[in-house]
């Protein structure tokens, strides 16, 4: 993979899957949009865990009280959704 800056974007995977199968890159965007689409829609209804690669989870954090570090005022951050990601073992292995 060519990573040459700190963000991953759907561009990078899109332009990898291309040099490695040798398809045109507009199919390739079509796969790599309908993928992640997927994957939302499944990360809202329950957990997903794809072997080797990670878990991805829906958390829901509380409302709890934040401060500007800058200006030292306080103030109220509402409960929301979040989604974690687990890297799986292999793939913490591969990467170290």
């Amino acid at each position: 993979m060519s990573i040459n800056n700190k963000n991953f974007t759907k561009i990078n995977i899109s332009k990898d899957i291309q040099n490695k199968l040798g398809l045109s890159i507009n199919y390739i965007n079509q796969i790599t949009d309908d993928f992640i689409l997927i994957l939302k829609d499944l990360i809202k209804v329950r957990e997903v865990n794809i072997k080797n690669f990670g878990t991805f989870k829906t958390i829901y954090k509380k409302e709890r009280i934040g401060r500007n570090p800058k200006n030292n005022k306080i103030y109220k951050i509402k409960s929301r959704k979040s989604i974690v990601f687990r890297v799986s073992k292999n793939l913490n292995k591969k990467i170290n």
